[in-house]
């Protein structure tokens, strides 16, 4: 395959980018691959109804094949096609939180095939709040499988370049809609199970959940190393978001981290590696080797989700041998960043005290 085309598209100016997004949807219904920008990541597109643009994804990205896929819609009564029964909470959720960055698994229909779901009789559901991407599920059928537009287990793209980086030459196209909002993946919660489940923590947390559908439960593998489980939801699994670099995050109270931070890195350093540092606007002045990189403050929990990947593709850039990085247990959503960390570091965490 030649070089992937790269076309600029803006949210502010959809109607003026309409040429290009019926391009995109074109391609989606001959089968191909799109990626495209949505408020969480860059998602790697294919019609969620077809095995074939299915199997594609899973090539592109060299990801297993029983990794479930999201299937993206614009409507929400374009659910009732792809699953056996809407619940009421399903509704519920939708009318709080759809467009928006939470995904819902429900039993599929026979019109989805499994190549998607990864082999499950469940589906994985939700409506993007990112107006290009609502525009391209209308253009391109209707219903498009998309998960994080990177080769599996790298660190999820947030920029087109991001995309780019890991894709060129793999799929024909790629709309560039700028640098994405929230920088981390949709909550997932599986509606099958008596009481709801969070399969993978988000920008939506457990209590904005509860609030609309009463009690919800936590999966236990959120924040463990689950590589035995069979993944219900993307992201159970496998290591994912992982840079090329090994990673080791340092838990405990914040100036004993800061001061282990700096002995390991130094120790690292004098045996020849270069280090990699993950701090805060509050802790990154405190650190004496490395290259050192501000994730955001810890009185903005956005900034830090926002920034995690990029920092994460920087540091690859930047050629360090070894990363350590600081525990970013924030009030609302530091679960969703932990989950994230954790396994991009593979869990590997040395506690302080």
């Amino acid at each position: 395959m030649q070089n992937t085309l790269v076309l600029k598209v803006c949210e502010d100016k959809i109607q003026h980018d309409m040429p290009a997004i019926s391009h995109a949807g074109e391609l989606l219904k001959a089968g191909g691959l799109v990626a495209f920008p949505t408020e969480t990541v860059y998602g790697l597109g294919a019609d969620a109804l077809s095995a074939d643009a299915a199997a594609k994804i899973y090539a592109a990205k060299g990801r297993p094949s029983d990794n479930p896929l999201i299937v993206h819609i614009c409507c929400f009564e374009d659910m009732r096609a792809i699953v056996e029964e809407v619940p009421r909470q399903a509704r519920m959720l939708a009318d709080a939180f759809w467009p928006g960055p939470l995904t819902m698994i429900l039993q599929k229909s026979a019109k989805v095939p499994y190549e998607t779901t990864g082999g499950l009789d469940t589906v994985a559901v939700r409506m993007p709040a990112n107006k290009i991407a609502l525009a391209l599920i209308r253009e391109g059928g209707g219903y498009i499988a998309a998960p994080s537009a990177n080769t599996s287990g790298r660190p999820s793209p947030t920029t087109a370049g991001h995309v780019y980086e890991d894709l060129n030459g793999k799929i024909p196209l790629i709309l560039d809609g700028g640098e994405v909002g929230i920088g981390i993946e949709s909550t997932i919660i599986d509606l099958t199970e008596q009481v709801p489940v969070i399969l993978r923590p988000g920008f939506i947390t457990m209590q904005m959940l509860s609030e609309v559908i009463g009690e919800v439960r936590i999966d236990p593998g959120i924040l463990t190393d689950d590589a035995n489980c069979k993944p219900k939801a993307p992201g159970m699994k496998y290591r994912h978001y992982a840079p090329k670099a090994e990673m080791i995050i340092v838990e405990g109270i914040q100036e004993l981290v800061v001061k282990k931070i700096n002995q390991l890195a130094k120790e690292q350093t004098g045996a020849g590696k270069k280090v990699g540092i993950i701090g805060t606007t509050e802790t990154a002045g405190q650190y004496r080797q490395g290259v050192v990189f501000r994730i955001g403050s810890r009185q903005e929990e956005a900034e830090i989700a926002h920034n995690l990947y990029k920092i994460l593709r920087t540091l690859d850039a930047s050629g360090v041998d070894i990363i350590y990085s600081e525990s970013f247990e924030t009030p609302r959503i530091g679960q969703a960043i932990m989950n994230r960390l954790l396994k991009a570091a593979g869990h590997q965490v040395i506690q302080v005290r």
